[in-house]
């Protein structure tokens, strides 16, 4: 498995990276992952990790496209044939651009090659400004083709990558797996919850809780711009921006007039991350832009707690008015989601549906299944 991501850190990728590896710990596979010198090592049983050696000093990587790569997959090429060379592989399951090298290396060592699309790279390039380039775009959307062509099987993430493959008539190449599994929380108990509340609460407000990174397509903005909109006895509590972006946060929420309102909190660990959502009386997704399925939808669906989202196909390939308030991406709509999410008794209602409905069909055993399925399509494809 060759994975271009800073691994173990939490976040996108590498959080769905992370549970592949579970999966196919689990079902007996053994796995030899390459990744960038970057991140936190984890072990499996059957998990061998190589990393590359950090030959450039690269401290960071961030979200999306980005310079810091190049130079990173460059080395990754070498180390992953050098890899095939010294031992035989049945599969070569590789992660975001990986696939353009990877489907090489897969002819070189005639073993079948499996894609997992987190989402797609043209369109990357596009929605993180990274190049306004029509001839880098062009030849990634052409990579992009020939990777969809002559991969063995296809992981895909969210319907909308489904329907790209569908529509460029790759559909029997495709397993749709979405990122919905969560890692293990420390244990939430009332004592953890009372601190948290008498912390960022004085009078019994209300808490709305946001969790995730705080890049522009994830709308803080507008969410800020609705806290403005929100009555004093609504809290929100911002969970995941980087330690470095806190000053950055403080000095915006304090020109919004939000300082006793709006508290930013640094990323906390995974297994944290469930007090936060169990604290809160209502969850939001502001998201602006993408057309990739939020993690964070699929443990707030499973938490019981009301649900407002922005109306945006990002969120709608899941959610549908029986799981969630829908609203569109405007500071007044979304104020008023907001409210209606807090005070209005039929949010609860909503709120059951959709946990019923995320532990009925967001479950290990389909998640494991799935992982399967996609193995054996590899191996028959290639056949």
């Amino acid at each position: 498995m060759i994975a271009p991501e800073p691994f173990f850190q939490p976040r996108g990728t590498p959080i769905s990276v992370y549970f592949r590896l579970q999966a196919l710990s689990q079902l007996g596979h053994e796995v030899t992952l390459l990744t960038y010198p970057l991140g936190q090592d984890i072990s499996l049983p059957g998990l061998k990790i190589i990393r590359l050696p950090n030959l450039f000093g690269i401290k960071k990587i961030k979200i999306g496209p980005s310079f810091a790569k190049i130079p990173l997959d460059l080395l990754l090429i070498l180390v992953a044939g050098r890899e095939l060379l010294r031992r035989k592989y049945d599969l070569l399951f590789t992660h975001e651009e990986a696939a353009f090298f990877g489907l090489f290396l897969s002819w070189l060592a005639r073993i079948p090659h499996l894609y997992d699309m987190h989402s797609s790279l043209p369109q990357q390039l596009e929605n993180f400004q990274f190049t306004r380039s029509k001839i880098i775009i062009g030849l990634f959307r052409f990579l992009e083709k020939l990777v969809l062509r002559f991969s063995a099987s296809i992981i895909v993430i969210c319907r909308d990558l489904e329907n790209k493959l569908i529509q460029e008539g790759f559909s029997s190449k495709a397993i749709l797996i979405e990122n919905f599994l969560d890692f293990p929380s420390e244990p939430v108990t009332a004592e953890a919850l009372q601190e948290l509340r008498k912390k960022y609460i004085k009078h019994g407000q209300k808490i709305v809780v946001y969790t995730g990174n705080f890049e522009p397509y994830q709308g803080i903005n507008l969410l800020l711009e609705a806290a403005k909109l929100c009555p004093e006895e609504v809290v929100f509590l911002l969970v995941g921006g980087q330690p470095g972006e806190q000053k950055i946060w403080e000095e915006k929420i304090k020109a919004l007039a939000l300082e006793n309102k709006v508290f930013f909190i640094p990323r906390v660990p995974p297994e944290k991350v469930a007090l936060y959502i169990a604290v809160a009386d209502a969850l939001v997704s502001p998201r602006l832009k993408g057309t990739n399925t939020p993690l964070k939808i699929y443990s707030y669906l499973r938490s019981g707690k009301p649900l407002v989202a922005t109306n945006l196909w990002t969120h709608t390939q899941v959610l549908t008015p029986e799981l969630a308030i829908l609203v569109k991406p405007e500071p007044d709509d979304l104020a008023r989601g907001i409210k209606s999410a807090l005070f209005d008794p039929r949010a609860q209602q909503i709120a059951i549906r959709a946990r019923h409905f995320a532990l009925k069909e967001y479950t290990q055993q389909k998640y494991s299944e799935k992982i399967s399925r996609a193995l054996l399509m590899a191996t028959k494809n290639k056949k």
